[in-house]
């Protein structure tokens, strides 16, 4: 008994480390909005969750994300593309951290540390673009690594009229 446990132990152990891509994760959905996403970073997975699809269409809304950082954060650069058939239409990048720019409480976090935020965030943006599209979201430290990475699909069928 104790060796076909083991077994399976093993199996299930060798059967990860085998998986080359994380699940996809629900976000929000609901009955005109549904936001998934999947970890594009090898390594690493992180939870995120917003109460709400709705909410995200209004100035703020609630999440809650958390990560174990596996590289510390002194310089923090967000670089986001907006992917439709396969093709880049609008790009976006910001330092989020850095010389006398701190945008975010964990800006400073050391590796290894466990970062978790349940609160209220602003995207500054008025509505969500209709259709369906990806948006990829990459951060990445100082060193030009990746802190964290996903890939996130949108399906938006929300009227704003």
């Amino acid at each position: 008994m104790k060796t076909s446990n083991s077994l399976l132990f093993i199996l299930v152990l060798l059967y990860i480390n085998a998986s080359t891509e994380w699940p996809t994760h629900t976000v929000c959905k609901e009955d005109n909005l549904e936001i998934y996403y999947k970890s594009c970073d090898p390594q690493q997975d992180f939870a995120l969750s917003i109460d709400h699809c709705a909410d995200i269409a209004t100035h703020t809304f609630d999440i809650r994300a958390a990560i174990v950082l596996r590289h510390s954060i002194k310089e923090l650069h967000v670089k986001l593309d907006m992917i439709i058939n396969g093709k880049t239409v609008l790009t976006y990048s910001e330092m989020l951290c850095g010389p006398g720019t701190s945008k975010l409480i964990f800006c400073g976090k050391k590796k290894g540390e466990h970062l978790y935020y349940e609160g209220p965030v602003t995207l500054g943006i008025k509505e969500i673009p209709q259709g369906d599209y990806t948006i990829s979201a990459k951060l990445t430290n100082q060193d030009h690594v990746i802190v964290a990475c996903a890939d996130f699909t949108v399906k938006n069928n929300l009227d704003y009229y």
